[in-house]
């Protein structure tokens, strides 16, 4: 077995992709019996709509029922305020695309599966790594038959924001604090209701309500530890709030029968000093937990996962030793996107998210259509649209070449080819 890969998110699952593509012998274990899982992020970005199509399956994720956001809005107390228009990003991507994740994950699995060198090993728990003279050759997970080991020239841990392996490794991140956790559930939709997905901030209160066409898939945002407190205080003080910020759903309120409805969702940001020990890597959220700020988190662990196989798909496919000074270069190509990224999600936790939820958020006293301001825009289009730095897959398929013009990046331990950015 040449690379195993713990956890089967957006960054396990790429990774798992590129690499059988590419003709690594990959296993991935999920350790749950499916994807469906309403916490889960839904948005794509266009850079990770690039990969897709640069893997051939742009036509098949867009047959996938999803909603297109062309524009970033706000609503407040006093009105809409348009933040960004995505419209102006060259190429055919200039959309965010709203898709539950468990489809989005359906069909990368499906496509890895059509490579004869791809394992998906479901209700498969990986709970330790397998250790020799101070080098990680492997894991060991349990199913419903027992424990077993699963051995791999590299482990990858992509298991998430509580992720075992990175414990396992002696990995710990770094807090950087968030002053939310977020509150997921349903309610029904109707026809005369709002097309758009948007943010509703007011004094007090935060919601996200994401329109998936039968029904709404709602983010209430809580000061961070406070969902006991709001539970203690029955489900009318989550009701009251839904039918103030959103009146157009106050006849359905009731549909909200009790917290058992709700999932919680703990907001963590924070990243790993360190993502690597020898044989052993963490990328996705076991590297650098994301705010769901910007709802860029599917999209930088999309962004990890290419990467490491634009660098580790030659070594690993011919059989040749991976040093660990190989991974840093991982981490030394993914830690700045990742910095710069955290860094603007704090910033609007602190100017945004903070004061709302201590009611102390006023409008801002600015045009309410930012997007008209033109240097503005294209900064936020490109930032929340293509990221900092958005990867390409430069690794070839088995059998082909890759079509694209690209650069050599320097300092890998091979020829590592990354596609040049317009």
């Amino acid at each position: 077995m040449t690379c195993v890969i713990a956890g089967g998110g957006p960054a396990g699952a790429m990774l798992a992709l590129v690499l059988a593509r590419s003709g690594v012998e990959v296993t991935l274990l999920e350790k749950h019996a499916d994807f469906l899982r309403d916490f889960r992020g839904d948005t794509i970005h266009p850079s990770t709509l690039q990969v897709l199509d640069e893997l051939g399956l742009a036509d098949d994720f867009l047959k996938l029922p999803h909603r297109k956001a062309y524009e970033l809005s706000l609503l407040t107390d006093a009105g809409p305020m348009r933040l960004s228009s995505l419209r102006p990003l060259p190429g055919p991507y200039n959309y965010i695309a709203f898709v539950p994740q468990w489809d989005f994950l359906d069909l990368i699995t499906a496509k890895a599966a059509t490579y004869p060198t791809f394992r998906l090993l479901m209700e498969a728990e990986a709970y330790d790594l397998i250790r020799e003279g101070g080098v990680v050759r492997g894991l060991r997970y349990r199913d419903a038959s027992g424990e077993h080991e699963l051995r791999a020239d590299l482990t990858v841990a992509a298991d998430g924001r509580g992720s075992v392996l990175r414990e396992r490794a002696g990995l710990v991140p770094e807090e950087l604090g968030a002053p939310m956790d977020v509150l997921w559930f349903r309610m029904p939709r109707v026809d005369t209701d709002p097309e758009e997905t948007f943010l509703r901030v007011s004094s007090g209160h935060l919601m996200v309500a994401i329109n998936r066409e039968s029904y709404w898939q709602l983010a209430y945002a809580i000061p961070k530890g406070g969902f006991d407190r709001l539970r203690s205080q029955g489900i009318e003080a989550l009701r009251g709030p839904v039918s103030r910020l959103l009146p157009f759903l106050g006849d359905r309120v009731g549909q909200i029968r009790g917290y058992d409805d709700i999932s919680m969702l703990t907001v963590a940001l924070n990243r790993l000093r360190r993502w690597h020990r020898p044989g052993f890597l963490c990328i996705g959220d076991a590297a650098h937990a994301m705010s769901p700020v910007f709802g860029v988190g599917i999209n930088l662990a999309v962004q990890d996962a290419v990467a490491t196989a634009n660098l580790l798909a030659g070594s690993l496919r011919s059989g040749a030793p991976i040093p660990e000074s190989t991974l840093h270069l991982l981490q030394k190509r993914r830690m700045p996107p990742t910095r710069v990224t955290q860094a603007a999600q704090r910033l609007v936790q602190n100017r945004l998210i903070r004061p709302a939820l201590k009611r102390q958020f006023k409008p801002p006293r600015i045009r309410p259509d930012l997007a008209r301001v033109p240097l503005l825009n294209r900064v936020t289009r490109r930032f929340i649209g293509l990221g900092v730095r958005p990867e390409h897959v430069a690794v070839a398929p088995l059998a082909g070449r890759p079509s694209h013009n690209v650069d050599i990046a320097v300092g890998a331990e091979e020829p590592v080819e990354y596609p040049r950015m317009s």
